[in-house]
C-alpha cells in the first residue's frame, strides 16, 4: 500500500491521519462525535468527512484515494449487530479494518504488544491485550457505566447544582457556575437534561476540574470519587494479567495528579496515540 489512513471516532470528536508508506503525515482531519449512538448514516457521513479532510489536505485524486488502506476505531462498535452493518457500507478504500476506539488506543499505546490502556475521556473503558487476547473492562455506556469519565463528572456536577438550587445542599462556586448556564432556573436545567448527550455532560468536566484544583469542596469530592474509580480500574487491569498500563483520553492527564503516587508509579508512558493504533490496524508498521 502507498497510503494508510487512521481514524479515531469517539464520543466527542473524530480525528483522521493520512500517511504514506514512509510514515510521512500527508493530511489530517477533525469532525464531531462519531460513536454508534449518532446513527449509522450520521456516523458514516462524519467518518467520511474526517477522511475527506485528510485526503484533500494531501492532494490525492480519486484514483490515489482508492488505494488507501484504512484502520478505523469506533466507540460503540461492540453493540449488537453494529459491526456487520458498518462493514457492509460502501467504503471507497482498497482495504478497511474496524475495531473499537479503545482497541486502537491500546494498539497505539503498546504498538501491538501486550498491555492495557485505560481511556478516560467522554466515557471510560479499559482495553487489555494479554497473551494475544483482547478484552475490555467497563465501557458499557453512560450513565450505567463510564465511571471516572468526563460525562460522569458532569452528571455529578449537575446533581449537586440542582440540589443547591433546591436548598438541599450548600451552594459552592462550582454549583453557581453550573446553574449560571441556565440562569439559575431549575426548569431550564431540566429541559437541557431531557436532550443532553454524554458529550454535553462531559463539557462540564473542565469546569469541575478547575474548581477542584481551586479547592471547591464539592468539586474536590466529585474528582476524588472519580479518582477512586480510576484507581480500581488500574488495579483490575494488573489483576487480569496486563504487563503494563498506559492512560489515554482527553481527561487522563488532568486526573493523573489526583491518583496515589504508588498508582502513578505503576503506569507506563504510551508509545503512540490512538491514531498510531488505527494506522497499525490499517497495516502500517514503523521502520525499526
Amino acid at each position: 500500500m502507498n497510503y494508510f489512513l487512521g481514524i479515531d471516532a469517539g464520543g466527542s470528536h473524530c480525528r483522521s491521519r493520512l500517511i504514506d508508506a514512509d510514515g510521512t503525515i500527508l493530511g489530517v482531519g477533525e469532525t464531531g462525535p462519531a460513536n454508534t449512538r449518532v446513527g449509522l448514516e450520521t456516523l458514516y457521513a462524519t467518518l467520511m468527512e474526517a477522511a475527506g479532510q485528510a485526503i484533500a489536505m494531501a492532494g490525492l485524486d480519486d484514483a490515489q484515494a482508492a488505494t488507501i488502506a484504512a484502520g478505523i476505531g469506533i466507540a460503540g462498535l461492540t453493540r449488537a449487530g453494529v459491526r456487520a452493518r458498518i462493514e457492509g457500507l460502501a467504503w471507497p478504500f482498497e482495504a478497511v479494518r474496524f475495531e473499537t476506539d479503545a482497541v486502537i488506543a491500546n494498539i497505539g499505546a503498546h504498538m501491538g504488544q501486550d498491555g492495557a490502556t485505560l481511556v478516560i475521556g467522554t466515557g471510560s473503558i479499559a482495553q487489555i491485550r494479554h497473551e494475544g487476547k483482547n478484552f475490555a473492562i467497563g465501557g458499557y455506556g453512560f450513565p450505567i457505566s463510564d465511571e471516572g469519565s468526563g460525562a460522569a463528572l458532569g452528571l455529578s456536577a449537575m446533581r449537586h447544582a440542582l440540589r443547591a438550587l433546591d436548598g438541599r445542599t450548600k451552594p459552592t462556586p462550582l454549583s453557581s457556575a453550573v446553574t449560571a448556564r441556565f440562569d439559575h432556573e431549575t426548569v431550564r436545567a431540566v429541559a437541557w437534561m431531557d436532550e443532553a448527550t454524554p458529550r454535553d455532560y462531559a463539557a462540564f468536566a473542565p469546569l469541575v476540574m478547575d474548581y477542584a484544583e481551586a479547592n471547591d469542596a464539592i468539586a474536590r469530592s466529585i474528582v476524588e470519587d472519580a479518582a477512586q474509580h480510576i484507581e480500581r480500574f488500574i488495579e483490575t487491569i494488573f489483576e487480569r494479567g496486563a504487563p503494563r498500563c498506559a492512560l489515554a483520553g482527553g481527561l487522563s492527564q488532568r486526573m493523573r495528579p489526583w491518583l496515589r503516587e504508588r498508582t502513578v508509579a505503576r503506569l507506563s508512558e504510551a508509545l503512540g496515540d490512538p491514531l498510531d493504533g488505527a494506522l497499525y490496524l490499517a497495516g502500517y508498521r514503523r521502520a525499526a
